[in-house]
């Protein structure tokens, strides 16, 4: 009976035993196996790691190298064009349509007529347009004439423009500086000294302020100078034969006046150098009766040697 109990003790003994040293041997395998994958994870994330500063230095220089967007340039744009055309008159008439259509304003027109040194009609004219209106602009009175001439220029005042406005800037900041040190000023003399620099710096504002305006106006809107001459010169009408008869009268008395006066200023000319002029016809006299006095002695003076 005793013997019976013992054998199934010992059996289950050496089982647990057996099932132990399997369990000891896979976590062994499995510890082994973990620590020949920690070197190759530690080596992934150091790549990684080393990877990571390369490609943030590739993008740096990238970021570097790529052109930097640069602002639309600020410029001021006049242009001149020279047209001959048929009609001064009508021309200047469809320039006007022309400034209408395209949002324009007209700010100059001379015009001159025909005179005897120059017999053409011409005309000036000045308008100012859009800066995105300019080219349709020109291109729309390239088609009222033959163009003679035609010239663009631009100036680029983007710098000027950074510049008054970053000006601008400072001085409202010390405008407002200068007003909270004024609210806290104490003494009369303080307050009238902020007071004077105060208004100091607002005057500057205003000035730079009104040519930041300007200069944006100017490059909002493109000048155009516009010259007309008419092809053909025109020749005024004969005048009537009345006319002609009274401009012969009025020149040929104005000629007889002209001359009457003439000799009047001759004789006071010669009335006031009179004492020079009979000094001179003097001195004529004088020098004549001195020759012939002396041309006589000489032919008296072989007629006398003969006699002896």
């Amino acid at each position: 009976m005793y013997a019976s109990t013992k054998l199934p003790r010992t059996s289950a003994l050496f089982v647990s035993a057996l099932l132990g040293g399997l369990i000891f041997t896979s976590c062994a395998s499995s510890s082994q196996l973990a620590n020949k994958q920690l070197p190759r994870i530690a080596a992934d994330s150091a790549g990684n790691s080393a990877s990571a500063p390369a490609s943030e230095s590739r993008i740096s220089q990238k970021a570097e190298t790529a052109p930097i967007a640069r602002s639309r340039p600020q410029l001021i744009k006049k242009a001149a064009i020279s047209l001959t055309v048929n009609s001064v008159d009508k021309t200047v008439d469809a320039v006007s349509q022309i400034i209408n259509q395209q949002q324009g304003d007209l700010i100059g027109l001379k015009q001159q007529q025909p005179k005897s040194d120059n017999p053409r009609y011409t005309a000036t004219i000045q308008l100012r347009i859009p800066e995105d209106r300019l080219e349709p602009t020109l291109e729309q009175l390239a088609k009222l004439g033959t163009v003679e001439s035609r010239n663009i220029t631009a100036e680029d005042v983007g710098d000027r423009l950074v510049d008054f406005q970053a000006r601008l800037t400072n001085l409202q900041k010390t405008e407002a500086n200068l007003q909270k040190i004024m609210d806290r000023a104490g003494s009369v003399r303080d307050v009238l000294s902020v007071s004077q620099e105060l208004s100091n710096v607002r005057q500057t504002i205003e000035q730079i302020d009104a040519q930041l305006k300007n200069l944006k106006n100017q490059v909002a809107y493109s000048t155009i100078t516009l010259n007309l001459e008419a092809a053909v010169s025109s020749t005024s009408p004969q005048p009537a034969f009345g006319l002609q008869v009274q401009e012969t009268w009025n020149n040929s008395t104005h000629s007889l006046s002209a001359f009457s006066v003439g000799l009047l200023k001759l004789g006071i000319w010669l009335i006031v150098y009179s004492p020079y002029l009979l000094i001179f016809a003097a001195l004529i006299y004088g020098f004549n009766r001195w020759r012939r006095t002396h041309s006589l002695r000489l032919t008296q003076t072989p007629e006398s040697t003969r006699s002896e």
